[in-house]
């Protein structure tokens, strides 16, 4: 059986993905599903940096104004320009360099 993480590389070598559909597909529910994904990632960029890999990151962007947000491993909850909520979550995927 795979870990959790090992799960995570497999989904994202496949295609792009965000935190909440990573949370659904590995059948995450509650209030810290996310923050685990999130550290996950963390840890999985620093383990594909030995292997030759890469996690691309998409940045997250606000839905109201366009502000596109630094490309890291996190999810905004506020736009620092306008101050919406409406937040497009970053995403994730993983290539070979």
């Amino acid at each position: 059986m795979m870990s959790r993480r090992q799960r995570i590389i497999k989904l994202l070598e496949e295609r792009d993905y965000s935190v909440s559909e990573l949370a659904r597909a590995l059948e995450l529910r509650g209030r810290g599903s996310g923050k685990v994904i999130l550290e996950d990632l963390k840890v999985i960029r620093r383990t594909l940096k030995h292997q030759g890999r890469v996690l691309l990151i998409k940045p997250a962007e606000c839905r109201k104004c366009g502000f596109v947000f630094r490309p890291e491993i996190r999810v905004p909850s506020r736009c620092p320009r306008c101050g919406s909520e409406w937040i497009e979550e970053p995403r994730f995927k993983i290539e070979t360099r």
